[in-house]
């Protein structure tokens, strides 16, 4: 059994009985990854430059959604992914493109089964305090599971690392987005660099003005 319930900056040994009584405790909140009999805690609540960060991208998908509205983007960011037993996953930017997209019904899981759905097309992670990780094993756990386009958000250093998984089932770094048609990296990049000066809404209106 896991002995520290609480964030930790290593990977802690525990069973899948484990992750579900921390994944299923209403007192607290986590963000959980567990891989190979190994769990990741982090915090639930997040900090000013996370949640600044992150709402300047779902700001910025909904304006991909706006001017490519027959890509039918579907976002779910936070939403646990799970293959029950083996793997678990929670990214801060979770992106369906196009049909069969998770739906929740009575009765059933209220995370993505990964069993039952076929995996996003793009996931990312905002990093404020887990870079390392989110560029290390996050990335492999991603690439494990098959999605396409992975991203890494440095709030620290206002950076962008994009990822796209090739036919070797390895990510490789990108500079234009592939699910989302044509979108340079770069101007992803200059658009968080804005939040330097600006505000997070000041800066998704430029980048719609820029595309």
């Amino acid at each position: 059994m896991i002995v520290a319930v609480k964030p930790q900056q290593q990977w802690q040994q525990a069973t899948w009985a484990d992750y579900v009584a921390l994944r299923d405790d209403d007192s607290d909140r986590y963000k959980l990854f567990f891989d190979n009999q190994h769990l990741w805690i982090e915090m639930g609540a997040e900090g000013i430059n996370h949640a600044k960060f992150g709402d300047l991208f779902a700001m910025i998908l909904l304006i991909c959604a706006t001017k490519f509205p027959d890509l039918k983007l579907n976002t779910f960011g936070g939403c646990q992914m799970e293959k029950k037993g083996k793997r678990s996953v929670a990214p801060d930017i979770v992106l369906y493109v196009g049909e069969e997209a998770p739906t929740w019904q009575a009765g059933q899981s209220r995370f993505i089964d990964l069993e039952q759905w076929r995996a996003p097309d793009l996931v990312g992670e905002v990093s404020d305090t887990t870079l390392a990780i989110d560029l290390d094993e996050k990335k492999r756990m991603y690439a494990e599971l098959g999605i396409a386009e992975y991203w890494v958000i440095d709030v620290r250093a206002y950076r962008l690392f994009a990822f796209r998984l090739e036919e070797s089932n390895v990510y490789q770094q990108c500079e234009v987005s592939q699910v989302l048609p044509n979108l340079a990296i770069a101007l992803l990049e200059q658009t968080i660099e804005l939040l330097a000066t600006k505000t997070n809404t000041e800066a998704a209106i430029w980048f719609s003005q820029q595309i």
